[in-house]
């Protein structure tokens, strides 16, 4: 009997699983600073900057600012802004202000993102095959509302429910939001439904925790992925390979 005979839901993780990166962030904070006439600020001091603005917001206001009923538009303005002041670049609040405005609107635009091959197909191979299909992403809600339909992944065609942090206030790796997709998939056993992502922590290890099947996607070849094997993970490097694991009669590890 195949896995997929066992399960009625697949949740997947969004970016890194669905869709990747286009190019450096430093290409769209270049092209931002050269809209107003400025030069290019250092590739690396700015992806260093970001890093620690991030890194800072996020443990300050988790979930884009969430619990705190910070607006999006806040968390970033005040995310970017710390950024370019980390990797040194202090500009005057009207600059700032033009500057800031084209990098959200390029981030919440599909802009400069790439959907994998295989997401499409996989996501309505699975609805056709009866199950129901969820999204579980650290993201805000432009990830739901525009970046993702202008990708060409539609809830209704491609996916049936969302998991978003910045709109549920809880993220991963904290294992609450997988119960939250079991209770937006219909209050579903954890032993019918399996996630798919690329991350152990974030992933893998909580939603094995709450008792969802899982297993993890290496599509970069990440020197991490030894390790994963060794602690025992079903490792697949795309959907692809997932599909045709899902309808052999495989065992998940």
């Amino acid at each position: 009997m195949s896995l997929l005979s066992k399960l009625r839901c697949i949740t997947v993780d969004v970016t890194g699983t669905l869709i990747a990166y286009k190019g450096e962030l430093g290409d769209y904070y270049c092209m931002a600073a050269k809209s107003v006439g400025l030069p290019c600020p250092d590739y690396k001091r700015m992806h260093e900057g970001f890093k620690l603005a991030y890194t800072e917001m996020a443990k300050k206001y988790p979930c884009f600012g969430h619990a705190a009923k910070l607006p999006t538009i806040v968390w970033w303005k005040t995310c970017v802004k710390n950024s370019f002041i980390k990797a040194g670049y202090d500009y005057d609040e009207e600059t700032f202000e033009k500057i800031f405005r084209r990098i959200y609107a390029s981030f919440g635009s599909s802009a400069p993102y790439s959907v994998f091959a295989d997401s499409q197909p996989f996501l309505r191979w699975a609805r056709g095959e009866g199950l129901l299909v969820g999204l579980v992403s650290n993201a805000e809600y432009r990830y739901q509302d525009v970046i993702l339909p202008a990708l060409g992944l539609e809830q209704g065609s491609e996916w049936d429910f969302g998991v978003f942090s910045g709109l549920e206030g809880v993220e991963k790796p904290d294992p609450r939001i997988y119960k939250i997709a079991l209770e937006r998939a219909g209050k579903l056993a954890p032993e019918v439904t399996l996630h798919i992502g690329d991350s152990m922590r974030k992933d893998y290890l909580p939603a094995k925790s709450v008792g969802m099947h899982a297993l993890l996607l290496d599509r970069f070849k990440t020197p991490d992925a030894v390790e994963w094997k060794k602690s025992g993970a079903t490792v697949l490097p795309d959907l692809a390979a997932v599909q045709e694991f899902l309808t052999s009669g495989n065992k998940l590890s």
